[in-house]
């Protein structure tokens, strides 16, 4: 009888309200239609050369560009749940969700933030065999191992993000609806639930305390035992080229972290501005996608030779085609003469 007047009570709520950017339409414009659209579409555009030119260059066929690859599949899947969404309820001015589609963000954020918090960590494990054990790389960091933690760091991802959102939305809200985000996080739907929300709150804490915390000492280690090593090295050159491996791994991994583990373990009581709230969600859920393939390829020769390289043949099959095009326009051309 319990369970079905909450069942009762959370069917009182079919959508959610969801926040815009700004509420003059100036700034709103300025806002999701300039910044956060070209940050989108930088996004895409920066993982998807990543994609192809790791694809494409046999050279690039190792694990560090596996990870790296399959992080800018996590990464464009990731922008992809939250940016074209608010960017088209700010245009059209509808902050309307359903229960369903408010359900599918809450899924798809929380399995590609998993994803990647898991892809980063095992990217640290493969720089600190690769800085600290050179001989042992091949041995360790094998086809068969690649392809099975990436398959298993899938599917806890996917286990974990299906128990929370049906632990969620198993919730009752009431006549609450209005979700302080430009897209549906548990945190704010926590907020607005009048159910006993503990053992969500519970939930979240141990994800994150077996997830976040472990993934954090993990890497923290790596890095602890890959600067030991470093410092070691005589030459001041493969220092260099060592820590500019590494530097950006850190960069990413700290702004995403820290901004997450903000947003979902800070205490209830702290209340924030909207502004705030908008500000602190794109830092997890914007910036890492946008970062990862400017620091990457920025900081990397061999990414950059594979871009140069697909670059020159997208070129040259273009300039292949045209030709026989013209060719074909100018025999087309004396028949008809």
């Amino acid at each position: 009888m319990a369970h079905f007047t909450m069942m009762a009570n959370s069917t009182l709520v079919t959508e959610f309200l969801l926040e815009v950017f700004a509420e003059s339409w100036e700034l709103r414009i300025l806002l999701s239609g300039v910044l956060f659209l070209l940050l989108y579409l930088g996004s895409l555009l920066g993982n998807l050369t990543i994609i192809i030119a790791t694809t494409v260059d046999q050279t690039l066929n190792t694990p560090m560009y596996f990870f790296l690859r399959n992080l800018s599949i996590v990464d464009m899947c990731y922008v992809s749940v939250t940016v074209p969404n608010a960017c088209f309820n700010s245009f059209t001015d509808n902050r309307n969700i359903s229960v369903a589609g408010c359900a599918a963000q809450v899924f798809l954020i929380f399995s590609c933030a998993c994803i990647e918090m898991l892809f980063l960590t095992i990217m640290a494990q493969d720089r600190y065999v690769a800085i600290c054990k050179p001989l042992l790389y091949p041995v360790i960091m094998n086809h068969q191992f690649c392809v099975q933690t990436t398959l298993a760091s899938l599917l806890i991802s996917l286990i974990l993000a299906s128990v929370h959102t049906f632990q969620t939305f198993q919730l009752s809200f009431c006549h609450a609806k209005v979700v302080p985000e430009f897209f549906c996080n548990i945190p704010s739907l926590l907020k607005l639930s009048c159910s006993d929300t503990f053992n969500n709150k519970l939930l979240v804490l141990l994800s994150a305390i077996v997830i976040g915390c472990s993934c954090f000492t993990f890497i923290a280690i790596s890095y602890v035992r890959i600067l030991s090593t470093v410092l070691k090295v005589p030459v001041k050159g493969e220092r260099g080229k060592a820590f500019s491996t590494c530097v950006p791994h850190i960069v990413v991994v700290s702004v995403f972290l820290i901004s997450a583990a903000y947003v979902y373990l800070r205490p209830p009581v702290v209340t924030l501005e909207i502004v705030k709230e908008i500000t602190l969600s794109v830092c997890y859920t914007i910036v890492p996608p946008f970062l990862n393939p400017i620091i990457y390829s920025l900081r990397n020769r061999q990414i950059k030779e594979a871009v140069k390289k697909v670059m020159l043949r997208i070129s040259f099959i273009f300039e292949y085609k045209r030709n026989e095009y013209f060719s074909d326009f100018s025999r087309g051309r004396k028949l008809t003469n």
